[in-house]
C-alpha cells in the first residue's frame, strides 16, 4: 500500500481553509473514489485526473484509489483538487518524488491534455499560505494576482507533464510576477464632461470628499446617470489595505481580478430587475453579491423606486454596519460591504413633476405611491438628497462648453479634505459613531440654534440629525473650518431633500 500527502485549499466565502488531500493506493478493484464532502465537479475531477495523466506518458495505477479531502465536514468545490490530486496519485505510485510536495500548497484544474488552468480565488489562497509560511504552486495565469500577497513564495504551473519532470529535475523555481503597474484612471468618465448642474457637481464633490451616500431625483435626461458614473474619477486613491481587499473580493467573483485595476475603487451598477440574493449575495455556496462587489467603491442604484421594495430593504443593514453574513442550512459566510450608494430617481410615475415644460399629469396620490416603495428608514440613511433639474437648453446646445473643473481638479480637493479627515479620527466623516459625532461635530451656538430650528421643521429623526451633522462636519473640512458654523448647516440641511418636501 502506499499514501502520499499534498496540501491545498478551499474556497468558502473570502475565506480560503487548509486541506489535506490523501491520496491511498491498495489492491482491489480499480478505480478512483473521492470521499471528504465533494460536491459535483470535485467527483467529475477523478475522470480529468486520469485522462490528464493517460496523455501526459504516465501510468495511472491499475489499483483502488481512494483520496480524501480532509477535514471531512468542510464542502469542496470546484476544479481547483485536479492537480493536487494528479500529483498525489503520481507520488503515491513512485512516479514523482514526493519530498518536494511537502512544503508546497498546490491549487490548479486540469484538462484533459494535461494543460493547468486558472482557479478563482487565488489571491485569498495566496495570503493564507503567506501566513502559513509555505510556497504556493498554481497555475501561471494566476500568478500575477497571486503576487499582490504580501511575501507570497509561488511557483507557477503551465503544464502537468512540464510540472512533473520539473519535480524530477530538482527544486521548482520560483514565479517571476510581471509587476503591477501604477493607477491609472484613464477610461473614467471626466466631470468636464457635464455641462452645468452646478450643485449636482458640489454635492458630488461632498460625497467623495466624506463617503457619503447620495440621492437625486429629477426628470430623465437630466444627467443623474452622467454624475453618478463620475464619482468613481473624484474618489481619493485606495490603501494598500483597502486595494487588497478589493482584489480579494473580485478574486472570488464570477469575473475574477483583472491586476492592471490594482488601487481603483470599483463601481457597480446592478439593473433595478436584480434580487436581493444578487445585491447582498448567496446561493447554497455562498458568494458575494454587488455590495461586497462594490466594497471600498461606489454601489450606483439607478431607477431607485423600480428596485423590489424588499430588495431595498437588504440595503439597511451594511449600510450601517460596513458588512454582511450569508447564512444558509449548511453554511455561512461573512463578506465585507463598506460601499458609498448612490442612486437616481424620478420625481413622479411620469418623470416630469416640478419641470418647466410642465408635462406633469400625476395625481398627487399617484406620486405618494410612487415615493412610498422606498422606505422612511432607507431614506433616513442617505446623506444627501437633492433635486437635479433640467440642463438649461441654451447651456446643453452652445456650441462650445463654457469652462468647467476636471474630476482632477475636484479630487485635489477631495484628497486634502479625505486627509484631514484621517488624522483627527482615522475614518470618512460618514462612517463616525454617536460619541465620534459629538466629540469632532460639535457646531457652534448659533449653528446648533438653526439645527434645532430645521429638527422641528423637518421632524428629523435622530439618525437624520446626525446625517446632517457629518454633513456639515464635511462642509466644514472642505473650508479649512475647525469649527462647524451656520454655512454648513445651512447647506448641510438643504440636502434634506426628501425631508423637505
Amino acid at each position: 500500500m502506499s499514501l502520499a500527502t499534498v496540501l491545498s485549499r478551499a474556497q468558502n466565502g473570502l475565506a480560503a481553509d487548509l486541506v489535506t488531500v490523501e491520496v491511498h493506493l491498495a489492491p482491489g478493484l480499480p478505480g478512483l473514489s473521492i470521499v471528504g464532502l465533494p460536491e459535483a465537479a470535485v467527483r467529475e475531477s477523478r475522470d480529468r485526473v486520469k485522462a490528464a495523466i493517460g496523455t501526459c506518458g504516465y501510468k495511472f495505477p491499475n489499483r483502488k484509489i481512494t483520496v480524501n479531502l480532509a477535514p471531512a465536514d468542510l464542502p469542496k468545490e470546484g476544479g481547483r483538487f485536479d492537480l493536487p490530486i494528479a500529483l498525489g496519485v503520481l507520488a503515491a505510485s513512485g512516479q514523482i518524488p514526493v519530498e518536494q510536495l511537502t512544503a508546497l500548497e498546490v491549487l490548479g484544474e486540469l484538462s484533459l491534455s494535461g494543460e493547468v488552468r486558472p482557479i478563482k480565488g487565488a489571491l485569498t489562497a495566496a495570503l493564507k499560505a503567506s501566513l502559513a509560511g509555505r510556497a504556493l504552486l498554481l497555475p501561471q495565469e494566476n500568478v500575477a494576482e497571486a503576487a499582490l500577497a504580501s511575501g507570497a513564495l509561488l511557483h507557477a504551473a503551465t503544464h502537468l507533464a512540464a510540472l512533473a519532470a520539473a519535480l524530477h529535475a530538482g527544486p521548482l523555481e520560483l514565479a517571476v510576477p510581471t509587476p503591477v503597474t501604477a493607477l491609472s484612471l484613464t477610461g473614467i468618465s471626466d466631470l468636464a464632461d457635464v455641462r452645468g448642474q452646478f450643485q449636482a457637481k458640489r454635492a458630488l464633490e461632498i460625497a467623495a470628499a466624506g463617503g457619503h451616500s447620495l440621492l437625486m431625483i429629477g426628470p430623465p435626461g437630466s444627467g443623474k446617470s452622467m454624475l453618478a458614473q463620475r464619482l468613481q474619477g473624484l474618489l481619493p486613491p485606495l490603501t494598500d489595505e483597502e486595494s487588497l481587499e478589493v482584489a480579494a473580493v473580485a478574486s472570488i467573483s464570477h469575473a475574477g481580478f483583472d491586476p492592471a485595476r490594482w488601487g481603483i475603487a470599483p463601481y457597480r451598477a446592478p439593473h433595478h430587475t436584480a434580487s436581493g440574493v444578487a445585491l447582498v449575495g448567496g446561493g447554497s455556496s455562498p458568494k458575494p453579491g454587488e455590495v461586497t462587489l462594490a466594497h471600498n467603491g461606489v454601489l450606483f442604484l439607478d431607477e431607485l423606486p423600480e428596485f423590489d421594495r424588499a430588495v431595498l430593504e437588504v440595503l439597511r443593514e451594511p449600510l450601517e454596519s460596513g458588512q454582511i453574513t450569508v447564512s444558509r442550512a449548511a453554511r455561512q459566510a461573512d463578506f465585507p460591504a463598506r460601499f458609498q450608494l448612490v442612486a437616481a430617481m424620478n420625481p413622479c410615475p411620469c418623470g416630469y413633476l416640478g419641470d418647466a415644460s410642465g408635462k406633469c399629469s400625476c395625481t398627487p396620490d399617484q406620486v405618494l405611491r410612487y415615493r412610498a416603495k422606498i422606505s422612511g428608514p432607507l431614506l433616513d440613511r442617505i446623506d444627501l438628497q437633492l433635486t437635479v433639474p433640467r440642463v438649461d437648453r441654451a447651456a446643453l446646445t452652445a456650441a462650445q462648453a463654457p469652462p468647467t473643473e476636471t474630476s482632477a481638479q475636484v479630487r485635489g480637493r477631495v484628497i486634502a479634505c479625505r486627509a484631514v479627515q484621517l488624522a483627527r479620527q482615522g475614518k470618512p466623516n460618514a462612517r463616525l459613531t454617536t460619541t465620534e459625532i459629538d466629540q469632532h461635530c460639535t457646531p457652534d451656538s448659533i449653528a446648533r440654534s438653526l439645527l434645532e430650528q430645521a429638527m422641528g421643521r423637518l421632524s428629523l429623526s435622530a439618525r437624520g440629525y446626525h446625517r446632517v451633522l457629518k454633513v456639515a462636519r464635511t462642509l466644514a473640512d472642505l473650508v479649512g473650518a475647525a469649527t462647524i458654523g451656520v454655512p454648513q448647516v445651512a447647506e448641510a440641511v438643504r440636502y434634506r431633500e426628501l425631508d423637505r418636501s
